[in-house]
């Protein structure tokens, strides 16, 4: 892992695969507001994924009148947002027992609190501002087949219900046992399941729809103009300049929403933020399933990692089609070879196939014959970025006055983003009294001490050590 996590990342490439949520483009998919590049703005924001768009637009909801610049390298939302699951789930508990040994029972509380009002509030604000993203609220079910997972599973969520209280929301998971979950959820061979609220979500959508209220306030979206460097001036001023292909502009503020690439524009977190390709496919449902279609999303859980898979609702484009993602651990080496990749121009064969073949093989009998115009719409793999710890780094990098970071969401940026973003413009503006530290966690922030703690693997995924044994005797 030391290799991988040392290779220095790209800039986005151009071409990458043809993701389902991108097709056809958004109408903003190439926009410039201006056809020139701005020699100056109050703020600059790099990257316009879900991260990137909701600090513009806070920015600008909450700060009045202000130049905000957004460089975005290639088509708008065309990262890791208009590239994921569609999944807006958080599974705390499967690293709460983690949290609680490392950062105590507050903070742990803290982050899924955090996490299950991440998932309300985008919901929320695509109900209130009537973005048409899909938006679906309803169950989801972790399908377990490995004895360790489902031991730390339940430890996992009667530790939660004593710490956060029984009838707190973000302790509510329900357990079924191996014969309801396949009675319930049609699959065959679990040693149980974990059934809570979640929902699913056309985040490209979402996100097109956030920078058009964004534009709307006065931001400069500028496509096809990445960010080659970051320097500070040298003028004393204590101002930034960021240099593009099409000429270089300088800031007062600069915000890097960049997550798995960030180390190209910031080396010092290189080996800190690691990207990890991930692929996903939407595919059409077994003419066995449910014509009425599935009622929860999903995820498959087995010893050293995980499926994640939704259903399009009634009323979307495709509605009943599935979208599942993950496989990468079924790969050769455990699919060590996806990390420090930032290339989505392809995918992993092996990996590839072992997801088209992934819904089917749960499903079992019940998966049924494919859908005569074939099971696969369309593939595609993103680039997610992770930290060594586990968490996002959210705030001014230290030593850098008014260079800040919003970035590294672990693959769960559909739970982290949108919150994280109001933290962050909250931070910018100095605002955090008045409870901040009440409900953004304190492992998530930007720190010296962060810099410092080499990445070594994804956390929270394999079976521990001791439940491993445990589940053997």
């Amino acid at each position: 892992m030391d290799e991988r996590a040392a290779i220095g990342p790209t800039l986005p490439r151009p071409n990458p695969t043809s993701s389902y949520w991108q097709d056809p483009p958004h109408s903003l998919a190439d926009h410039r507001t201006t056809s020139d590049l701005p020699k100056s703005a109050s703020v600059i924001v790099i990257g316009s994924g879900i991260t990137g768009a909701s600090v513009a637009y806070n920015i600008l909801d909450r700060h009045g009148p202000i130049s905000v610049l957004m460089l975005e390298a290639r088509a708008a939302c065309s990262g890791a947002t208009g590239r994921n699951g569609g999944h807006t789930k958080a599974a705390s508990y499967r690293a709460f027992l983690d949290n609680v040994r490392d950062h105590g029972e507050v903070e742990a509380a803290k982050i899924a609190r955090f996490e299950l009002e991440g998932i309300k509030a985008i919901h929320a604000f695509a109900r209130k501002h009537k973005i048409e993203c899909d938006s679906w609220e309803g169950e989801t079910v972790d399908i377990i087949y490995d004895k360790g997972q489902w031991i730390r599973a339940r430890k996992a969520i009667f530790k939660m219900r004593k710490i956060l209280g029984d009838g707190d929301p973000a302790a509510q998971y329900r357990l079924h046992d191996a014969a309801e979950t396949a009675e319930q959820y049609l699959v065959h061979g679990a040693l149980g399941s974990v059934s809570y609220g979640a929902g699913s979500i056309s985040a490209y959508k979402f996100v097109v729809g956030l920078l058009e209220l964004a534009l709307e306030k006065g931001l400069n979206l500028q496509t096809g103009t990445p960010a080659l460097s970051i320097d500070q001036t040298g003028s004393g001023t204590h101002r930034w300049v960021v240099e593009t292909p099409r000429g270089s502009v300088e800031a007062e503020r600069v915000v890097m929403a960049t997550n798995g690439y960030t180390a190209y524009l910031y080396p010092p977190v290189r080996g800190i933020i690691v990207p990890l390709r991930g692929t996903v496919a939407a595919q059409r449902p077994g003419k066995g399933l449910p014509k009425a279609g599935l009622r929860t999303t999903y995820s498959f859980i087995y010893g050293n990692g995980y499926e994640y898979m939704i259903f399009r609702p009634v009323g979307s484009r495709f509605a009943g089609d599935l979208v599942i993602g993950g496989c990468s651990t079924k790969a050769p080496e455990e699919g060590l070879y996806e990390w420090g990749t930032t290339d989505d121009t392809t995918m992993d064969p092996n990996i590839g196939q072992f997801v088209r073949e992934s819904a089917a093989e749960y499903f079992g009998s019940r998966w049924g014959e494919d859908h005569p115009d074939g099971r696969i719409r369309k593939q595609w793999t993103g680039i997610m970025g992770y930290s060594s710890q586990g968490f996002p780094l959210v705030g001014m990098v230290p030593n850098e006055d008014n260079l800040w970071i919003a970035a590294s969401f672990q693959g769960s940026g559909m739970v982290l983003c949108f919150l994280t973003a109001q933290a962050l413009v909250t931070m910018m503006r100095g605002e955090e009294d008045n409870g901040f530290n009440t409900w953004f966690p304190l492992t998530f922030r930007m720190s010296e001490d962060r810099l410092k703690h080499k990445f070594h693997g994804r956390l929270h995924e394999k079976t521990p050590m001791d439940l491993e044994l445990h589940s053997q005797l």
